[in-house]
């Protein structure tokens, strides 16, 4: 009972020695689920290139409030996410994607 070590002495745990929520969930025998690994669709099709006329593809990636959908939500890789960035700013500039929708 001695070699038991805990911080009740006022100073502040580091993070690293802080419990994560996993192990809460170890602990208590929950059911873990676990997120599959979100893999690039450029990637996998092998598309070098996005057309910012194929409005399709790119509208996939835009958010109904006219947004684009961030990486680590949509799984695209961070060269692909750049080309299809500059994709849909070309296409909003030539009115082939809205910048917004109606409200």
């Amino acid at each position: 009972m001695a070699e038991q070590r805990t911080e009740r002495s006022g100073r502040p745990i580091a993070a690293s020695q802080r419990p994560t929520g996993g192990d809460k969930a170890i602990a208590t025998g929950k059911k873990q689920y676990f997120r599959r690994k979100k893999v690039c669709r450029f990637c996998v099709d092998k598309v070098d290139d996005i057309n910012y006329k194929d409005v399709k593809t790119l509208m996939s990636f835009v958010s109904e409030r006219g947004k684009i959908t961030p990486r680590r939500i949509s799984g695209v890789c961070t060269p692909h996410q750049k080309r299809l960035s500059e994709a849909i700013k070309q296409a909003r500039n030539i009115a082939l994607v809205p910048f917004a929708s109606r409200m």
